[in-house]
């Protein structure tokens, strides 16, 4: 789970610093045509849901 929740919270953080430097994710560029709120607003749900997965594997395993 950590490792999956850091890839998609780093899709998140590349989906938002790319368009600056002209580059884009070729099979997540159909959300930019969405209009640019529901896109940032996309983009951000996937930083907080990365994270919070990221974070719950260390409250889900044991550590005995």
């Amino acid at each position: 789970m950590k490792r999956i929740g850091a890839y998609i919270a780093l899709a998140g953080i590349l989906l938002i610093v790319l368009p600056y430097f002209n580059l884009t994710i070729m099979f997540l560029s159909k959300i930019d045509e969405l209009g640019q709120n529901t896109a940032l607003t996309i983009k951000i749900g996937l930083i907080i849901i990365g994270v919070i997965l990221f974070f719950m594997d260390k409250f889900t395993t044991d550590k005995q």
